[in-house]
């Protein structure tokens, strides 16, 4: 049984990405933000999404048409009371986080499913502040969402077994692949993934080669399709920094401590491309 309607909290690069990609596959997919303005822009960001996909010939005028006309936004979490399956893509911050949890409890049917789209944070914790524990499951999707193929399922330690595969259908019929991992500090992706970045910005930080030479070192010494600088420029310094603290507090090894370098980008505002400058320099791209 598949899900009829879906909402989606947050309108940003992760959420507009999965409202298109729910929105595509034919279900009606309610998105929504706390400002106006952030629903503006996630619209026009599926439309260019789907005119690429136009391009490229994946999807016709019609299809792009009949897509956008799936997607409702408001600003509105009551607007969710419909849903029977809502996915959280918020900023990656776990007061936040538990904040929306409990709202959503509030306002959506006993019966609906609660997702979480986190990279990092506990399924278990956010679980933990529902009445229905046992629906709250995380599916972390990859960043570009109608891009990449992969879905990572955590289960939270409250997450029923129905629950579970429920969503795992889900992920599959919207064309992903699924993988089941555990609800540990940045699961399995990130766990292997955050840390190389971050020793990265050790790399740089210790002066040993520079922001290009790096990058260059990763794409042709290891055949990596984007060096691990220009990777974080692209998922957000902050969202780097937010998910190395995760590992860092949740292991407790030194291995995971962030860089200072990192620390201090974030500090200064330097997020990577959605503010304009990170490791390197998008001021043009964002005006």
């Amino acid at each position: 049984m598949t899900f009829q309607r879906v909402g989606v909290v947050g309108a940003g690069q992760m959420g507009n990405g999965i409202a298109q990609v729910v929105a595509m596959h034919k279900v009606p997919v309610v998105m929504m933000d706390v400002k106006e303005e952030a629903l503006s822009k996630g619209m026009k960001t599926i439309e260019s999404s789907c005119d690429r996909l136009i391009k490229k010939e994946l999807m016709t005028a019609g299809e792009k048409a009949e897509a956008l006309g799936r997607v409702t936004t408001t600003t509105n979490m009551a607007d969710f009371k419909d849903c029977d399956l809502v996915i959280e893509a918020a900023t990656e911050n776990v007061e936040l986080k538990l904040k929306i949890f409990r709202q959503l409890d509030e306002i959506c049917s006993s019966k609906t499913i609660l997702a979480s789209n986190t990279s990092s944070i506990s399924i278990t914790k956010m679980a933990a502040v529902t009445k229905r524990p046992e629906k709250v499951v995380g599916m972390h999707f990859m960043n570009p969402v109608p891009l990449m193929k992969l879905v990572e399922g955590i289960r939270g330690l409250q997450t029923s077994d129905e629950s579970f595969k429920r969503v795992a259908e889900f992920a599959q019929s919207l064309g992903k692949t699924f993988i089941e991992v555990k609800d540990m500090p940045a699961f399995a992706v990130n766990r292997i993934l955050m840390p190389m970045i971050n020793e990265a910005i050790y790399v740089l930080h210790e002066g040993i080669a520079s922001v290009e030479d790096i990058d260059s070192a990763m794409k042709l010494g290891t055949n990596q399709p984007m060096g691990p600088l220009t990777l974080a420029d692209f998922v957000g310094l902050d969202t780097c920094l937010a998910i190395m603290n995760v590992l860092h507090e949740g292991l407790g090894e030194s291995k995971y401590r962030p860089c200072p370098l990192l620390v201090k980008y974030v500090e200064a505002g330097w997020l990577g491309r959605k503010s304009g400058r990170g490791f390197y320099n998008y001021e043009a791209q964002v005006k």
